[in-house]
């Protein structure tokens, strides 16, 4: 019995190794790719998880100095950051609005604002150009802050509302009992018990900066006001020569941070988009 149990635990642990590998297998060779020079990578023989030239540097100094590269960053944590605080102050209370909404209009009315999240950019993106060009922000990053939280409230809205509608509503009423006001309430008692719900928020609307291609590639036009998914695969892919290594280089730059903070936040991010999705 104990030989069957010891068996067992080491397929299982064989199991969870082998798909670790694998999963992390991409980072990996984005990282080793990084460093590699032009001949190792293109040799067909040659292992792709092995250095089987001496590494170089020279591709990290193509990504920073022949590109615009720390533009392209600083561009997009900037917008990253102003659209995570407008989300926020937009969908924290339209969710909470709509959450103690009596009768069923509420829960109508988040499955409508929800909807519009289904909506394409693919078929957003020639109207919401034409109000851009009239109000004169066309090349300019605040363009992108206009037009992203049209991607990220309804969504974060629906979210909330999930967390929002688990919070026994006795709880604030308890609060105004003892003196608060409905807004103090809120900010003591519903807003601490939302933590989860409102990380998911702030790492789904960075993300969802961090990686959108069609606003960006249509809004902007100057490399001084371009994002990383734009200014990087335009001032690394040149004609028809791929720079994989500076290519390679950019993404990891920006995905192991990201990846850090998913993982720093994870117990907050499932608890919060799982609990969103059922109560809401």
């Amino acid at each position: 019995m104990n030989l069957l149990y010891r068996a067992k635990r080491g397929l299982l642990y064989a199991t969870v190794a082998l798909f670790c590998f694998f999963s992390a297998s991409p980072f990996l060779w984005m990282i080793i790719t990084t460093f590699k020079q032009d001949r190792d990578l293109y040799r067909s023989k040659n292992n792709p998880f092995l250095f089987n030239d001496p590494p170089t540097l020279d591709n990290l100094r193509v990504l920073f100095f022949e590109t615009k590269y720390t533009t392209f960053l600083w561009n997009s944590f900037f917008v990253g950051v102003v659209v995570v605080i407008i989300t926020l102050a937009i969908a924290i209370p339209a969710a909470y609005s709509l959450t103690r909404m009596s009768g069923r209009w509420g829960e109508q009315a988040g499955i409508a604002i929800f909807l519009v999240y289904l909506v394409p950019p693919t078929l957003l993106f020639i109207p919401f150009f034409r109000v851009i060009s009239k109000i004169g922000l066309v090349d300019s990053i605040w363009s992108l802050v206009l037009v992203y939280p049209t991607i990220s409230v309804p969504f974060c809205t629906w979210l909330l509302m999930g967390f929002f509608k688990s919070i026994p509503i006795d709880l604030e009423e308890a609060a105004m009992v003892d003196g608060y006001s409905r807004l103090m309430a809120f900010v003591k008692v519903v807003m601490p018990l939302s933590v989860s719900g409102i990380i998911a928020v702030i790492v789904f609307t960075f993300t969802l900066t961090l990686h959108e291609f069609i606003y960006a590639l249509t809004f902007i036009s100057s490399s001084a006001h371009r994002t990383l998914s734009v200014g990087v695969p335009i001032e690394l892919v040149r004609g028809d020569v791929f720079y994989w290594q500076s290519l390679m280089a950019a993404a990891v730059i920006v995905a192991i941070p990201v990846g850090i903070v998913y993982d720093f936040f994870l117990d907050h991010l499932v608890a919060g988009l799982t609990m969103g999705a059922v109560k809401g």
